[in-house]
């Protein structure tokens, strides 16, 4: 069973990149992009609590290794889980 600690690291992660996405000129949800300059602040500190909690947890090497995945993931899921969700929304209208 995962510790504590790396359930806040993972959850540092996932919340950061949602951070950095709404702040950012490319998020498709409108309610995240209100966010603005606040979205990337918010996303940059807990990028750096999370790979502060990682590197707790694993090390300074597994755990730059492991922030950067699980980051990177979730960079990379945020801006596809958006688009399906306007996709979806422009074949139900039609």
């Amino acid at each position: 069973m995962p510790s504590l600690l790396v359930v806040s690291a993972l959850l540092a992660a996932v919340l950061s990149a949602a951070g950095l996405y709404a702040g950012s000129r490319h998020c498709h949800w409108a309610r995240w992009r209100r966010l603005g300059r606040a979205g990337t602040l918010i996303g940059a500190l807990l990028a750096i609590a999370s790979l502060v909690l990682w590197i707790r947890a694993l090390g300074a090497g597994a755990g730059a290794c492991a922030m950067l995945g699980t980051w990177m993931f979730a960079m990379m899921a945020l801006p596809y889980v958006a688009g399906m969700r306007v996709a979806t929304d422009a074949r139900s209208d039609g």
